[in-house]
């Protein structure tokens, strides 16, 4: 890679970058969830890092490297959640954490040169797809979307031997989609687009990385909102950033200091402490989302339902072979349409009408009420989220709701 840093802007982590998290090595996910990010350990030493609110540090002289000078370049409050987030997606370089997971959307998207090409899947998540078309507008980039489950078309986009006649510069993979849970052969297409000289971006906030660690499967930066089910609780908004790259670190932390894209001290040290809990919540969403899985599936109101826990499940096999786990959304069609989606989402009481995922709340929407989401999602899909809750209580709203909602289909 021979990406420079822009403007002159050195890393600020680069008295970081090559201390790791070694003690961590060979523990599970769910021991290093808990055990990174730590304070150095000590007689008197707190448990937990402390929030430093401040907004610039005394200096004097030339600034020594990887000393904080300004807040907008780096913190000691920011440091642990992006060690912790390192070491969870295998990381050999500490993460970086934004403002939001637009914000981190946006400085993986710099990465693509001038006119350069983005494959993109056609169901991702709609703001992404919706600063790609934008930039698409201005003339920055190109954008071809793709079915993301299609590896052997994928690959001809990437390598450009469609229309276009140019590789691409980045392939953006979701997998699973947003939110139709496609399941990419990540494998298969990073090796593909590395061959081509594509870099390759893995938005992985549905799988995390007790899932998934595409940088494992040959991904050269990995995403997060932070939002969902890192931090966990539906109160913070952050986005992150993780990679094995030098070079493009280099860039990724250029760009946030240089647009601002920073995170308040708080939110930080709130996902951190929502980070502890992840191997919980995840463990027990999963499950939970499994057994409504396969509920729904038999329920007379139901029409389709899509988890890979299914068998039934197009990317059942893939997430078999390829995942440590189906996640915690599902996607659910009722019979009836649209209108019938609706009266589900209006009928039920203990899960939440929201958008948004990945919180100890369960929650539903209909996700083409959203005028800018992908028109190849069905307009009665509803997309769940899978919380913490008691499988059982879950189950009988939902049930009451879409027996409910059946009742309304008989009457027709």
């Amino acid at each position: 890679m021979t990406l420079g840093t822009p403007h002159g802007f050195s890393d600020p982590h680069a008295d970081r970058l090559a201390t790791g998290a070694g003690h961590l090595d060979g523990l599970s996910p769910a021991t290093v969830a808990v055990a990174a990010g730590r304070p150095e350990r000590r007689q008197g030493a707190p448990v937990n890092p402390p929030v430093v609110l401040s907004s610039t540090y005394v200096s004097a002289g030339t600034p020594a490297p990887g000393e904080l000078l300004y807040a907008r370049a780096d913190t000691e409050t920011w440091q642990p959640f992006e060690e912790a987030l390192s070491a969870l997606e295998g990381a050999a370089l500490p993460a970086l954490v934004y403002g939001s997971g637009m914000a981190a959307v946006a400085a993986a998207l710099s990465l693509v040169p001038p006119g350069g090409r983005l494959v993109v899947p056609r169901h991702a998540y709609q703001i992404t797809l919706g600063l790609a078309a934008d930039l698409a507008a201005r003339g920055l980039l190109g954008v071809e979307h793709v079915d993301i489950a299609d590896t052997d078309a994928v690959v001809r986009a990437v390598r450009g031997d469609g229309a276009s006649g140019t590789p691409a510069a980045m392939l953006w993979v979701e997998s699973p989609t947003n939110p139709m849970l496609e399941v990419a052969d990540l494998p298969a297409l990073a090796a593909a687009a590395r061959g081509s000289g594509a870099l390759v971006v893995v938005d992985n906030t549905f799988a995390t990385p007790l899932v998934q660690q595409p940088l494992r499967s040959g991904a050269h930066v990995v995403l997060h909102s932070v939002t969902k089910y890192l931090a966990g609780h539906s109160d913070v908004v952050l986005g992150a950033l993780a990679t094995d790259d030098d070079a493009l670190r280099a860039r990724l932390a250029s760009y946030r200091t240089l647009h601002g894209a920073i995170a308040g001290p708080w939110e930080v040290w709130l996902a951190l402490r929502g980070l502890r809990t992840l191997a919980l919540r995840v463990e027990r969403s999963q499950a939970t989302a499994a057994e409504l899985a396969a509920r729904l599936a038999a329920h007379p109101a139901v029409a389709e339902v899509r988890h890979p826990s299914l068998p039934s499940d197009p990317g059942h096999e893939r997430a078999a072979r390829l995942l440590q786990g189906y996640g915690s959304i599902l996607g659910v069609r009722p019979h009836g349409g649209p209108e019938v989606a609706d009266a589900v989402v209006d009928a039920v009481r203990l899960w939440v009408p929201a958008t948004s995922l990945g919180g100890v709340e369960s929650s539903l929407e209909r996700r083409r009420r959203f005028a800018t989401e992908s028109a190849t999602v069905p307009e009665d899909l509803l997309r769940l989220s899978v919380g913490i809750e008691d499988v059982e209580d879950l189950w009988a709203d939902l049930s009451a709701a879409l027996d409910a909602a059946l009742r309304v289909v008989d009457r027709r």
